[in-house]
């Protein structure tokens, strides 16, 4: 793929979007159920494919990817219709008799960024969002996750024109490629780092960014935690995907109290989950690349492993692991973990937590187990994330009634259900005035000043 060949689709993406035919709300359904039937198709290919790349079970693979695609899908064929009308809002008196209006148009040609860590859903999901708003699309999958990169490409190829949709495979010289032209909004999930260059890149056209990041999610067990529930939730969140998840508990923060009794039921959970021989669960993924595998090894030497250590290099695999006795200098503190260790630290007071979470990064998600509402209000208004869980872990993504986004450092812009539609669109203000009156207070030399200051 040359510049100029990319070059030539964008141009011909723009003279398509330039033809009205994604503005017919028709057009876009009929589009979105393409794309569902195709995936419906393709779903035993999508699984064969997320298990080569990542080890991800079908189970997982359903729940995690292709069920919660099918679900955004479905919210969007039901509520286009009414999203796509203009939106009468109020008019204040001194600007009646007109009539005030929100239209949402499409923002024009989008590019869509996708990680490998949830390569189908990351990558899908953003396309509904920009199907539904009006939008042109072109999508750049990760190539660390080639098997389902490829069965992505043979579905967009089938159903789409690429003029309309199209889908572009390689490395990190596409995408420079991509980024030196002009788009009108980038959608990008993946690390702070290559967030910014995104930022930089976008900003030399004016161009709009999302930008899905990441971060260091703590999660925090108050001393009247239900602990077994807490254990449990824990566990599950941070073995999905092998713990490669953008918001994953990143790190244990536990009244010194309970800690023993929570980390021995949350080694509890990963053989109940996992079985005693975690190698050999077919419900355990493995880490994407040897690079990945590195890093996280390197977290491991010379910690106090509670449980779990254990690695294979040759297979990337890393158990669940509990790494005691960590201080906020340690080297497994100052980035974002993305795998399955999960260190501790221990707090007595919630004031030490919140100084802790507030002097970092703003996390994408916080998760904290308490019973007491009190407690729970102090964390939620004192502490900034992308978004949060009480007594739980990842499910605030599963609302599409619920944005998801981050903040500060883990991203700008938010998404899912309404919010997809909405990010992919232009708010455009619009005033109807009828011309069966025209009164004459904004007119100059101002006769009537005295009226107008009381009305204003």
């Amino acid at each position: 793929m040359t510049p100029e060949n990319i070059v030539n689709i964008i141009a011909a993406q723009r003279h398509f979007f330039a033809s009205h035919q994604t503005k017919s709300t028709d057009f876009r359904i009929k589009n979105l159920q393409k794309l569902k039937a195709a995936v419906l198709r393709n779903e035993a290919k999508i699984a064969a494919a997320l298990w080569q790349d990542l080890h991800k079970s079908a189970e997982e693979a359903y729940l995690t990817e292709t069920s919660i695609v099918l679900q955004e899908i479905d919210n969007h064929i039901k509520n286009l219709k009414k999203w796509t009308k203009p939106k009468r809002v109020p008019t204040p008196l001194h600007v009646l008799p007109s009539r005030s209006y929100l239209y949402a148009e499409p923002l024009g040609v989008a590019l869509i960024i996708a990680p490998w860590n949830y390569p189908f859903q990351l990558l899908i999901n953003p396309l509904i969002g920009a199907i539904s708003a009006g939008c042109c699309v072109i999508l750049k999958p990760s190539p660390f996750a080639p098997h389902i990169a490829e069965v992505m490409e043979q579905i967009i190829h089938e159903i789409f024109s690429a003029e309309y949709v199209e889908i572009l495979l390689g490395g990190k010289e596409i995408n420079d490629i991509l980024l030196q032209n002009k788009f009108d909004i980038i959608f990008f999930t993946g690390s702070p780092t290559t967030g910014k260059i995104i930022a930089k890149a976008a900003a030399e056209f004016m161009t709009p960014v999302v930008l899905e990041l990441g971060g260091k999610s703590p999660c925090i067990v108050a001393e009247d935690a239900n602990l077994d529930v807490a254990a449990k939730r824990i566990a599950w969140g941070k073995i999905i995907n092998a713990g490669q998840t953008c918001i994953a508990p990143d790190y244990l923060f536990v009244h010194h109290t309970v800690k023993e009794k929570l980390l021995q039921k949350i080694v509890d959970n990963f053989k109940e989950m996992l079985g005693e021989n975690i190698k050999q669960s077919q419900y355990f993924g493995r880490i994407i690349h040897a690079t990945a595998f590195e890093r996280l090894n390197k977290y491991l030497q010379g910690q106090n492993i509670v449980f779990g250590g254990e690695t294979d290099a040759q297979e990337r695999y890393i158990s669940p692991t509990l790494l005691d006795n960590i201080l906020p200098e340690n080297p497994i503190m100052q980035e974002e973990i993305f795998g399955p260790i999960l260190p501790i630290m221990t707090y007595t007071q919630l004031s030490e937590v919140i100084d802790f979470v507030n002097k970092n990064e703003k996390p994408l998600a916080l998760y904290f187990f308490s019973e007491d509402d009190a407690k729970i209000n102090e964390i939620l208004t004192k502490t900034s994330s992308g978004g949060a869980c009480v007594n739980d872990t990842l499910m605030h993504i599963a609302n599409h009634h619920l944005p998801f986004g981050g903040v500060g450092n883990s991203g700008m812009g938010a998404y899912h259900g309404h919010f997809s539609f909405e990010i992919f669109s232009h708010k455009k203000a619009v005033v109807r005035t009828p011309t069966w009156v025209d009164l004459p207070l904004k007119y100059t030399p101002f006769k009537y000043f005295d009226w107008i200051k009381k009305i204003l």
